[in-house]
C-alpha cells in the first residue's frame, strides 16, 4: 500500500491487519476496517465515477451514506452482486 497518501501514526485502525479489494480490474491493499472509499483514496484513486451525460470526472464527494458519485457494485462470487452500494459505507 501507498503510504503517502495516509498520515502516519494517526488513525484509530490498526495497519497491521490489511485487505485487499479490487477496483476497475486492479487490485489494491487498505486497512481492515476501512471504508472502500478511504482505501480508494489512500492508493491514490481519486475518479471513481464518470457523469451520464458528460462523461466529466467524479470522485468521493462526502464521508456519510449521502454520496452522490461513488456507487460501485459489490462482487463476492458470481452469484452474489450487489449494485448501487455507496463507497462510503461499504467496508
Amino acid at each position: 500500500m501507498n503510504a503517502m497518501f495516509r498520515i502516519s501514526g494517526a488513525g484509530r485502525l490498526s495497519q497491521a491487519k490489511t485487505a485487499s479489494f479490487s477496483f476497475d480490474d486492479k487490485f489494491y491493499v487498505g486497512i481492515e476496517g476501512d471504508t472502500l472509499a478511504s482505501g480508494l483514496l489512500a492508493n491514490g484513486v481519486h475518479l471513481v465515477g464518470r457523469s451520464f451525460k458528460y462523461h466529466r470526472p467524479r470522485g468521493v464527494l462526502s464521508a456519510g451514506a449521502e454520496e452522490p458519485n461513488a456507487l460501485v457494485q459489490i462482487v463476492r462470487d458470481d452469484a452474489r452482486k450487489t449494485p448501487n452500494v455507496r463507497a462510503t459505507v461499504q467496508e
